[in-house]
């Protein structure tokens, strides 16, 4: 089974109750990745879940700790928490560039994920920034330069493209709803294995020794409403997904 390094998929709330005369401020972080883990460790997966307020910090910036997982899933974390540690924002002192060691890593056999979100890919308001970075240039995906998100607050379904892969071996055709996805353009050399609305939902592509994949909607909230992360095949999907990232399936 894969060592997996799931960077992202949490949040810190921070909001005031006003009740008459006095205030109660107060804070509470909020973990998205738990669909995702549980469906992952269920199938023998061994996932560390690096929250989002730990990745500029904690985020491996070096291969040799790279190399201690067979992938990566980037979900909800924009560009700027791998790109600015405190030694670079802090204290103006230069730092690996960790969006530099990522693609290394994948060109030298690793398998890197980005799932969809308002922190992804480009995201909300372009605040993401993944377009034209060392990370574009391995996913199986182009990003564009402004904000990419499709919000479908009626819902949306993905369909099998009809491409015989191991990722979405056993898959239903068609999915259950989805709330919203990023408008992503598939590269030349990519495999698109799922749609929606006929734009790519799920795409995969090799990179030198290394495997990369794109899934354009969430793995969690608001976009991954219940339907879809109680549907049986959402555990297999990226159960298969992983698998072959790290390289277990052809």
């Amino acid at each position: 089974m894969a060592r997996v390094l799931l960077a992202g998929e949490s949040w810190i709330n921070a909001s005031t109750d006003f009740k008459g005369y006095d205030a109660f401020p107060h804070a509470q972080l909020e973990i998205g990745a738990t669909p995702l883990i549980e469906a992952l460790e269920a199938e023998g997966h061994q996932v560390t879940h690096l929250p989002s307020h730990a990745v500029a910090t904690d985020f491996p910036e070096t291969l040799e700790k790279l190399g201690a997982y067979d992938v990566v899933i980037l979900s909800d974390i924009g560009a700027n928490s791998l790109l600015l540690p405190p030694q670079v924002f802090a204290q103006g002192r230069p730092f690996p560039n960790r969006l530099k060691l990522l693609a290394e890593w994948v060109r030298r056999g690793g398998g890197l994920a980005m799932a969809g979100g308002y922190l992804s890919f480009q995201g909300f308001q372009a605040k993401a920034n993944y377009h034209d970075t060392p990370a574009e240039a391995v996913l199986p995906v182009s990003i564009l330069p402004y904000d990419d998100r499709v919000e479908c607050p009626e819902g949306v379904t993905g369909e099998l493209s009809g491409e015989d892969h191991p990722v979405t071996a056993g898959l239903d055709a068609t999915w259950p709803l989805l709330l919203g996805y990023q408008k992503l353009t598939a590269k030349p050399d990519a495999r698109v294995l799922a749609t929606v609305e006929s734009r790519p939902l799920l795409a995969v592509r090799d990179e030198g020794a290394g495997r990369t994949l794109a899934f354009a909607s969430d793995i969690s909230p608001h976009w991954a409403p219940t339907e879809f992360i109680e549907w049986a095949g959402y555990r297999r999907l990226f159960h298969q997904a992983v698998s072959w990232l790290a390289g277990s399936t052809e």
